[in-house]
């Protein structure tokens, strides 16, 4: 990483928003700064570490594995963003691995200073009461469209929790960039071949539009449409 040290900082964290500019400089001081290149293991699923990792670039891959070995990839953190807190909180040993998919620049935080900014600033605890909350009611659409969705409505599903609105062209939503087949297929438990014959056969219908990297969603309202509607098909069926 860049050894300036004007860069080795977490002001933009929107954990850690609430804190002065001499309590960021305080708490990045005391950070370990380290670099990590695309498929490098972080952390491993079991590991005793209770570190909480802060991404100031790049991409991070949290996964498990299945009892016959099968990857799956139960979130993606990009920059801005953190994980490992739910070991720092429980002692728990970990309950994922987390691989760079990416060249990602992240800083470590130890527990220690982590777990006192939790119970010494209320603002800092409630904004990592949204974050849990954020990831149970995440985790529960999965788990529900894991028994109500086939595969490629998944895969669409995903492809909308992905999008985010374009900046350029008011109401057109666009996923940037759009992860490997096999990054989707693991996060929707399917296939890469699925993944790809779901995506590409929206695009004569112009629902989607590849652009390079990027993958636009030209109506997100008929994109939900259909997987609601396909929903309540295969609910019908049962």
């Amino acid at each position: 990483m860049n050894s300036n040290a004007a860069e080795k900082s977490l002001r933009g964290f929107s954990l850690l928003r609430c804190l002065s500019d001499e309590e960021i400089k305080s708490v990045s001081s005391r950070c370990r700064w380290r670099t990590y290149n695309r498929g490098e293991t972080i952390l491993d699923k079991d590991s005793t570490s209770r570190d909480v990792f802060f991404i100031l670039r790049g991409a991070v891959a949290i996964v498990s594995f299945s009892g016959a070995g099968r990857e799956v990839t139960l979130a993606t953190r990009k920059a801005g963003d953190f994980f490992g807190e739910l070991a720092a909180i429980d002692e728990k040993p970990r309950s994922a691995s987390a691989t760079a998919v990416e060249k990602s620049e992240i800083a470590i935080m130890a527990p220690d200073i982590f777990t006192d900014l939790v119970r010494d600033r209320a603002d800092v605890g409630f904004m990592l009461l949204q974050r849990l909350a954020d990831v149970i009611r995440t985790s529960g659409l999965r788990i529900m469209e894991l028994s109500t969705l086939q595969a490629a409505q998944r895969v669409y599903a995903e492809l909308l929790r992905m999008a985010q609105p374009d900046v350029a062209v008011p109401g057109l939503w666009v996923v940037r960039p759009l992860p490997p087949m096999h990054e989707i297929a693991s996060l929707t438990s399917t296939t890469r071949e699925t993944v790809n014959r779901a995506i590409s056969q929206l695009y004569p219908s112009g629902l989607l539009k590849r652009k390079g990297r990027n993958l636009f969603l030209m109506d997100r309202g008929k994109l939900e449409e259909i997987v609601q509607s396909l929903q309540a098909h295969h609910n019908g069926r049962k």
